[in-house]
């Protein structure tokens, strides 16, 4: 596992972003982990959260696209912070844009805020996590609403390696359905590998009664 893939999963432990116990998800689901991207909080950890954004993006897509767009309202940071990462790790300008939840009528108009999306831009969709992949039918709408765009794919920080609407990953569905590639910084597999029975700070994140509850979670919600 490369190491700034290690590097992330200590810092969502450390940020309280990656959190055990008994939760459900947006889609309904009944989990023994969650993710919740509400918890990076201060410059710092967006700072950081940006650049890990960044080297997944680089190592899935390159840099060979135009805009990354990040939709509101948990997209919106994202878009800026690992915008602002590109240009400082690989001196490349990547534009940042979101959509608004509601469409401005006055001063800066329209239903997008940051850059607009032109004919022929490429396009990568940033956000937090994908759970059954159900965002994803808001957002490309938006993004082809602009113009006749192209969009690349698709990043996310977790990737929880779960089915979606039916028998594959949400992240397979989205690019078989959407023939968008897509990527994660890390997976939920490699948080297990990382953190199963391995003293962090002090204490063992993952031990064998919360690595069983994961297993079960999988067997019911897992891809087959």
């Amino acid at each position: 596992m490369e190491k700034y893939k290690q590097e992330f999963i200590e810092f969502m432990v450390d940020c309280n972003v990656l959190k055990f116990g008994d939760f459900v998800t947006k889609s309904g689901r009944k989990t023994p982990f969650f993710i919740n991207t509400g918890f990076y909080r201060t410059g710092s950890q967006l700072k950081r959260l940006g650049e890990y954004y960044a080297e997944a993006i680089n190592n899935k897509f390159g840099l060979d696209f135009d805009v990354l767009f990040g939709p509101a309202y948990k997209g919106i940071p994202l878009s800026v912070t690992a915008s602002i990462a590109i240009a400082d790790k690989f001196n490349k300008d990547i534009k940042y844009c979101s959509n608004r939840k509601e469409v401005k009528d006055h001063g800066d108009t329209g239903i997008l805020l940051g850059s607009p999306i032109n004919d022929g831009d490429k396009v990568v969709i940033i956000e937090d996590v994908t759970t059954a992949g159900t965002s994803i039918q808001e957002t490309l709408p938006i993004i082809k609403a602009q113009g006749d765009v192209i969009p690349v794919g698709l990043v996310v920080s977790v990737d929880r390696m779960e089915r979606g609407q039916g028998e594959k990953s949400a992240l397979a569905e989205i690019e078989e359905n959407y023939g968008l590639k897509t990527t994660a910084i890390v997976t939920m597999a490699e948080v297990i590998e990382h953190l199963y029975n391995k003293e962090y700070k002090g204490r063992i994140i993952i031990d064998d009664k919360l690595k069983s509850a994961i297993d079960s979670y999988y067997e019911k919600y897992g891809v087959k």
